[in-house]
């Protein structure tokens, strides 16, 4: 397998960090949930802001080449161990977030706890706060705990590397595509794969589902995001009726004078459509910082 990052001693665990490119500000790169390679995972579009900023892609405990978590998958932990990491390494503010899916709630948190570090945030179809109200109020947490076992037992099953998983593929392991493409060598398809299926049945992310709801209400009690945001959303399917995934994303926008743009792609669109996704965060830093 091959190695990639630089990792730093946080608390009782190992942070991997990789980074790339340079700049006097950092585009942070921040997972969504269960992403087994992060720093692989959103080559595709920090490669191409590489030319022009210094890249940060945080692995968190339980995911990439970073050790076990340690510590609660709280909303608090998460950010503060990646902030520790970043500066054990000397990548220090400012900061701009590029949170991807779950870690939304952690930039919204970060950006309006620590103001002075985060000039702004790209959002890479992150999650909303109001998205996961709506959720909690139609899917009780009795059922949103069994659905997470569920997927525990499911995740088991395909790191045995059987048959399921050869089905299951490109729903799991290459659901970006990324094994098929050119975005990545073929060394780092093998350590992508590799990687992932060390990380699929992580505690840290079954831990972060469960307690979803209470980070996001921790990220909302802090307020809208306050510094410049720019937020790509795709089509993605909502869980509830209430509320679509971009209906949720412009009322979210809307509150905090963030640029929203929609796109008829799917979660992971940073693989599909990174050249258009490049083009416009790098338009909005232009203009903003």
């Amino acid at each position: 397998m091959q190695n990639y990052g630089t990792k730093a001693k946080v608390g009782d665990t190992e942070i991997n960090i990789y980074t790339e490119g340079s700049g006097d500000v950092t585009l942070v790169f921040m997972a969504g949930s269960g992403v087994g390679c992060p720093g692989l995972e959103y080559k595709p579009l920090y490669r191409r802001l590489s030319y022009n900023y210094k890249i940060a892609v945080i692995e968190k405990a339980g995911y990439g080449l970073s050790g076990d978590a340690s510590t609660e998958r709280t909303v608090e932990n998460l950010v503060e161990e990646s902030r520790a990491a970043l500066k054990a390494l000397d990548i220090l503010p400012p900061y701009v977030l590029v949170p991807h899916s779950y870690s939304g709630f952690e930039a919204i948190w970060w950006a309006n706890t620590y103001p002075n570090e985060v000039k702004a945030v790209l959002g890479l179809d992150m999650g909303f706060p109001n998205m996961m109200k709506a959720q909690a109020a139609q899917i009780p947490y009795e059922k949103k705990k069994a659905m997470v076992e569920k997927s525990r037992a499911l995740m088991k099953k395909i790191a045995k590397r059987g048959l399921l998983d050869k089905l299951l593929r490109n729903r799991t392991v290459n659901a970006s595509n990324l094994l098929n493409g050119n975005e990545l060598t073929d060394e780092e398809k093998k350590t992508y794969e590799e990687v992932y299926y060390r990380n699929i049945a992580s505690e840290a992310v079954f831990e972060e589902s469960i307690l979803a709801e209470e980070n996001a209400a921790k990220a909302e009690s802090t307020g809208y995001l306050k510094c410049p945001a720019c937020f790509a959303v795709s089509n993605m399917r909502s869980p509830v009726k209430s509320l679509t995934w971009q209906q949720a994303a412009k009322d979210y926008a809307a509150k905090c004078n963030g640029e929203v743009h929609l796109f008829d792609e799917g979660h992971m669109m940073y693989a599909f459509i990174p050249d258009k996704l490049a083009s416009m965060f790098s338009d909005f830093l232009e203009k903003t910082l």
